[in-house]
């Protein structure tokens, strides 16, 4: 029975967190009678001030307690905005026939309190906590109101001469609350970095100021990365051409060099024997056998990548013409350039889902509250029973007449329960189901890419046989017939994952405890599923595409697809590293045109005549900089991991084209002429009907 009430109990978790948890917990500060501040009733006041700072920052430390939750031992109530400057309640206050409701706030007051009226004296309302007789600069941190320890708010000369605690003088005072709270100390810079939300809000007025030309950089970083792929079907010859001569010229460049450095040491008498271990790098380039093993190691690279060019030059045609016939692809299907953003999405999708339902689990919950005395010195409170629980919103300290400090506050979060137990379990599972989205949506964009441009190679007549709408048929497919496909090799790529996240998690929490063999033995583990992880990915995009040409399962496909790629490794090597080096040359021009054109721009080299724009306006002119070069590299990896995805899905078709048909009436090739004239095939008749 206790076995299926578990059961019953575990299942459904995500459900259960939406249920039962309340973000606000997390979102919004609460006040000492549990009501949340920045809604509800208190919906124009949105952060909490702490009455007695001392005693929340010697209690605890201040910055900790308030961003995790914790309540500090003194009174708290919401505020429409956090107090800005240093006050004292008046001497004057104390005297026997003080009115407070000429020296106190009413504002900072405990809401249910009023001081119009009253027939508490002063002493009374500070013992029990009904309004703060002092404050100091503070500024809303997330909703609560911390000290501003930062700049100039504990500068002497911006402290009122009254500023003093009773029994204190002036500097006393200050010297106290700069001591409790850490001015000038570790936690100063805890706070410092708070203040940099000043800093925010300049860059968010740049933003507000650029964002149409940040928007027209990205427009012209789409514009180049689209016109580039196009051009592609003209220049590719040329391009790679260029970039291999390029690379074979830089190796001829640096044995050259190295063979004029060594040749300018022969005089030296300089070894390594004399140098011995060194740590100034110079020391070794003034060795002359330095030279000459670089000389050697440079020489050997060049005569591998020269006879690699001259036995490899037919399989580097075969690499320029599938590069082509991508590009000449995409000028049939644009949309397919556009279908990132739905994989976009979709993935925003998955890390909202995935950060509410954390959120939720983290507050599922419900707060506990305790009967405590703030200040056990005020009066008897020995009536006070350990560990009493009490609601705040129906508190009454006159339940115990001899405690005046006697109030309800907040502890933590409820963990009694099996659901409340099991949080952290829940969380992983989260994780996990994050990760396997993911996954699957990243391996769906796949397949659908891989069906459309499959569709386009096996037309026989192009573009007339090509489908009408190849990629939303393409998507459309996967979705009915290949989810579990796709789901199962997400699954086994996010167990991969897990085992390197559970093994960087390891590492880090014993990293000191471990001797060198056990570094040794991680660093190995790490490397080994790095490179698991890497060979999954491989398997499972080639999966894929055999997945959206073939329509099997699985393990099927990328059996198929494993094996057809061994029996044509060479050509597999070169392509990859033909389509590397272009792809890697259009986005390092796309990036680096268009943040050459962005930073001449935003600082001010480039002039626009007849716009309201101003360089000068701007606070950070290299914010913008920076989005646009970081936005053009996004829009430049998408439009090129489609364009990497064609190239694939073409050659996986080209192999298979080789070794199903033959060229005859009955089994024609699919490829391009192109492609026939360099590996010197032909139909014999042109296909009818």
């Amino acid at each position: 029975m206790g076995g299926k009430k578990r059961d019953e109990e575990e299942q459904n978790n995500s459900e259960y967190a939406w249920l039962y948890g309340d973000p606000r917990h997390v979102l919004n500060p609460r006040n000492s009678t549990g009501m949340f501040c920045g809604i509800g009733a208190n919906k124009d006041k949105p952060s909490v001030m702490y009455f007695d700072i001392l005693k929340c920052a010697l209690a605890t430390n201040i910055m900790a307690a308030a961003l995790q939750g914790l309540q500090c031992p003194t009174t708290q109530v919401c505020v429409k905005s956090c107090p800005s400057e240093f006050w004292a309640l008046s001497p004057l206050a104390y005297l026997p026939n003080a009115k407070p409701a000429n020296y106190f706030q009413q504002d900072f007051c405990v809401p249910s309190f009023q001081l119009q009226g009253t027939n508490l004296t002063t002493m009374d309302i500070i013992n029990k906590e009904l309004c703060p007789n002092f404050y100091t600069p503070t500024s809303s941190v997330l909703g609560r109101c911390l000290p501003s320890l930062g700049g100039n708010a504990f500068n002497p000369s911006n402290i009122p001469d009254n500023f003093s605690l009773p029994g204190l003088t002036k500097n006393q005072t200050v010297a106290a609350i700069m001591n409790a709270t850490g001015a000038g100390g570790a936690s100063n810079d805890l706070t410092n970095g708070f203040n940099a939300k000043d800093v925010g809000l300049r860059i968010f007025e740049d933003f507000a100021k650029s964002w149409q030309w940040i928007v027209a950089g990205l427009v012209i970083a789409m514009a180049v990365s689209i016109l580039f792929l196009l051009l592609l079907r003209f220049t590719a010859p040329v391009l790679v051409w260029i970039l291999i001569v390029g690379v074979l010229a830089v190796g001829a460049f640096g044995i050259w060099y190295c063979y004029n450095e060594y040749m300018s040491l022969v005089s030296s008498s300089l070894t390594f024997s004399n140098v011995g271990f060194s740590s100034n790098v110079q020391v070794y380039l003034q060795v002359r056998d330095t030279w000459l093993a670089f000389l050697i190691i440079l020489c050997i690279v060049e005569a591998v990548l020269l006879l690699a060019l001259i036995f490899l030059r037919t399989r580097i045609l075969i690499a320029i013409a599938l590069i082509q016939e991508t590009s000449k692809a995409l000028g049939h299907m644009m949309s397919t350039l556009f279908y990132p953003v739905i994989t976009f999405v979709l993935l925003l999708v998955c890390v909202s889902y995935w950060g509410i339902t954390a959120l939720y689990l983290a507050t599922s919950g419900g707060p506990m509250y305790r009967v405590v005395a703030l200040n056990s010195s005020q009066g008897d409170c020995s009536s006070l029973r350990a560990n009493e629980t009490c609601n705040p919103e129906t508190f009454n300290s006159s339940q115990y007449p001899g405690c005046q400090s006697a109030r309800c506050v907040f502890i933590n979060y409820n963990t009694e329960g099996l659901f409340q137990r099991n949080l952290f379990n829940l969380q992983i599972y989260n994780v996990v189901a994050f990760l396997w989205c993911v996954n699957f949506v990243i391996a769906l964009g796949h397949c659908t890419l891989a069906g459309a441009f499959a569709s386009y190679y096996w037309a026989f007549r192009k573009p007339a046989d090509i489908p009408t709408f190849p990629l939303s048929q393409s998507f459309m497919r996967a979705l009915r017939y290949h989810v579990g496909s796709l789901a199962f090799g997400a699954l086994i790529l996010t167990l991969v994952q897990i085992v390197r996240i559970i093994l960087e998690y390891l590492d880090h929490k014993f990293k000191e405890a471990q001797n060198p063999c056990t570094r040794f033995l991680m660093c190995c583990l790490k490397c080994c599923f790095w490179c698991l992880e890497k060979f999954i990915k491989f398997i499972n995009r080639n999966a894929y595409i055999m997945i959206a040409i073939y329509g099997k399962n699985f393990c099927v496909s990328a059996k198929n697809a494993f094996s057809l790629l061994m029996r044509n490794i060479i050509r597999v090597v070169v392509l990859d590293k033909v389509t590397d080096l272009l792809l890697f040359f259009g986005k390092l021009l796309v990036v680096g045109g268009v943040g050459v054109l962005a930073f001449f721009f935003f600082s001010g080299g480039i002039q626009t005549p007849g716009t309201t724009f101003q360089t000068a306006a701007l606070n950070y002119y290299w914010m913008p900089i920076i989005t646009v070069v970081f936005g053009a590299y996004l829009i430049a990896h998408g439009f090129f991991s489609v364009y990497n995805m064609g190239v694939d899905t073409l050659f996986l078709c080209f192999l298979e084209d080789l070794e199903r048909n033959d060229g005859s009436a009955e089994k024609p090739y699919f490829m391009s002429k192109n492609l026939m004239k360099i590996l010197n095939k032909k139909n014999k008749q042109p296909k009818t009907g």
